[in-house]
């Protein structure tokens, strides 16, 4: 039989094992709660540090590749720079290109660096050049069209520069300081005009039809000339005529409308000019002087024969009346 006393026991037993086993699970509880609540910190703070990482390399990656690009836009303005000054240059050897001074083998050589440094500018153009070095770059090239070389064909550009190199060649290939023949009609050799007249004697105009015509001819073609100047001189004599119809008939003749012997010189000047003219006439009928240019000039009675000139001797003087036949190149060519 239990008594009152042992029962108190018993039930005060059982309330202290049920608390400490309260006590535990909740101690459990927490300790759980406290566990998961780490892993989630744990959790969150590992891709917090994948996230920065992931930052930190893409940063890195970003300013290498900007260091890059940096550089490769430094490279190409410093291209573009030379190219500028470039072509500058090219512009200049391309006008002495045409002169005996250039130099053939220099002129190749620029050629190909030009060729290559075009190609090089669409590379830029490609590449992303600021618009402002694009108009940069097509201003050096109009200096190149300026002077009359296509750049936007490459062959017809080979083309020109190929000719302007093979006239240099031809120039440079000539003798430098082998100059035409001056060729002297004089009355001392034979050569005789009308006394006081521009009109040629018969014997004259025979030889000079014949072998003097192919002197010139021949001077043409061995100097690669295409100009032929007749010069008319005559000594210090007088004329004694008070009057000249130089200026009215000249152009007449010239045109073959009036003879020569229509024109009435007043001086020495009008004379060398009238005879120098009769000399042209005849020299234009023949067809081995097709193409050239004879042109009548006057050296009146001033310069004597070496060309120099007169201190003043008068008196009849047959080597002083004389014509000059000089042959030359044309300005420009």
């Amino acid at each position: 039989m239990v008594t009152p006393t042992q029962s108190a026991n018993v039930l005060e037993s059982k309330g202290y094992n049920r608390g400490l086993i309260l006590g535990l699970t909740m101690a459990e509880s927490m300790l759980l709660l406290v566990f998961c609540l780490l892993l989630v910190a744990g959790a969150t703070i590992k891709a917090e540090r994948d996230k920065t990482r992931e930052a930190m390399s893409a940063q890195k990656n970003t300013e290498v590749q900007l260091a890059k690009v940096n550089e490769q836009v430094k490279d190409m303005a410093e291209k573009e720079k030379e190219l500028t000054k470039y072509l500058d240059d090219i512009r200049q050897k391309i006008l002495l290109a045409g002169t005996p001074a250039a130099s053939r083998e220099a002129l190749e050589k620029e050629w190909r660096e030009l060729v290559a440094d075009r190609k090089e500018l669409h590379v830029f153009q490609s590449r992303g050049l600021t618009p402002e070095q694009i108009t940069k770059a097509k201003e050096i090239l109009e200096h190149l069209r300026q002077l009359g070389l296509d750049t936007q064909d490459i062959s017809a550009l080979e083309v020109r520069v190929k000719a302007l190199m093979e006239a240099e060649k031809q120039q440079a290939q000539s003798k430098p300081h082998e100059w035409p023949p001056i060729i002297n009609l004089s009355e001392a050799g034979g050569y005789f005009f009308k006394s006081g007249s521009a009109e040629l004697t018969e014997a004259f105009t025979t030889r000079l039809k014949g072998s003097i015509t192919s002197q010139i001819a021949l001077n043409l073609e061995q100097y690669d000339v295409d100009i032929i100047e007749v010069i008319g001189h005559t000594d210090e004599q007088p004329i004694s005529r008070t009057g000249s119809n130089l200026d009215k008939e000249i152009i007449d003749v010239v045109e073959g409308k009036k003879p020569i012997t229509s024109i009435i010189p007043a001086d020495n000047a009008g004379l060398g000019m009238a005879r120098a003219l009769a000399v042209v006439n005849v020299l234009k009928t023949d067809e081995r002087l097709r193409g050239a240019t004879i042109l009548p000039m006057s050296g009146a009675q001033l310069v004597l024969p070496g060309d120099q000139l007169t201190a003043g001797q008068a008196g009849d003087v047959e080597a002083r009346r004389r014509i000059e036949i000089r042959v030359r190149r044309r300005n420009g060519n």
